[in-house]
């Protein structure tokens, strides 16, 4: 009963956001807007981290088969990426690269706070 009731509260978060998004019809969308609001809910302690924990970690550990089903849809739609597929593969190196560059002098910056 303790993993359903930390499920829906994560479910409850994603449902606000969807029902935000369709009603502003923002271009952010639904689930990105619920993780905000879950973010912001555990940061000003409306919600403690215990009551979601548990299934949080279950989450994360099961990360992978959440890139399945995307995986799938990509290989069933390579038909279309034939004539992009060099464009793409560059913006997704390209992207990668600045992610990892900036998560990198993000981290370098965490740290450097936390030795002062």
């Amino acid at each position: 009963m303790k993993l359903f009731r930390q499920f829906a509260i994560i479910l409850i978060f994603f449902i606000i956001g969807e029902m935000i998004n369709n009603i502003l019809g923002i271009s952010i969308p639904g689930n990105i807007i619920g993780m905000i609001l879950l973010f912001a809910a555990l940061y000003f302690k409306v919600i403690k981290l215990e009551m979601i924990e548990d299934v949080s970690n279950f989450l994360l550990d099961h990360l992978a088969f959440f890139f399945i089903a995307p995986g799938v849809a990509l290989i069933a739609l390579l038909d279309k990426f034939k004539d992009i597929w060099l464009s793409f593969s560059l913006i997704l190196i390209l992207t990668t690269i600045l992610v990892m560059a900036i998560t990198g002098l993000v981290v370098q910056q965490v740290i450097k706070r936390g030795e002062k």
